[in-house]
């Protein structure tokens, strides 16, 4: 499974979880029970089915070295497994977090990423 797996999440979500000092997760998350993330593959797919006209976000690299057991490859979206974390995200294991603007064809511009 990818190493480094992707959280899209608002500026305003992201600020919380720097003053908490770690991520509880969004809304939907809170919703299912679990942190959803992407791998490269999968998240401008996520972005359009998710997040689509929300120019207020931001990507979240996060290393999944170190969270054993609380990360789950789960069954999702066209049979594709995606990563789910069952607790909160340590902010030590983000690797970067960078704007995730929306490009002038209107879908969100993503910055190169790993995986």
């Amino acid at each position: 499974m990818d190493r480094i797996i992707y959280k899209i999440a608002t500026k305003a979500q992201w600020a919380e979880a720097e003053r908490a000092g770690s991520f509880a997760g969004a809304p939907v998350d809170h919703a299912d029970g679990y942190i959803h993330f992407s791998t490269a593959a999968q998240a401008k797919e996520t972005a359009a089915k998710h997040f689509a006209g929300q120019d207020d976000l931001l990507l979240v690299a996060v290393d999944t070295d170190g969270m054993g057991e609380a990360l789950k490859w789960e069954v999702s979206r066209g049979g594709a497994l995606f990563p789910h974390l069952y607790a909160p995200l340590s902010l030590s294991a983000v690797v970067w977090v960078k704007a995730l603007p929306i490009g002038p064809d209107g879908a969100h511009d993503f910055p190169e990423m790993d995986g």
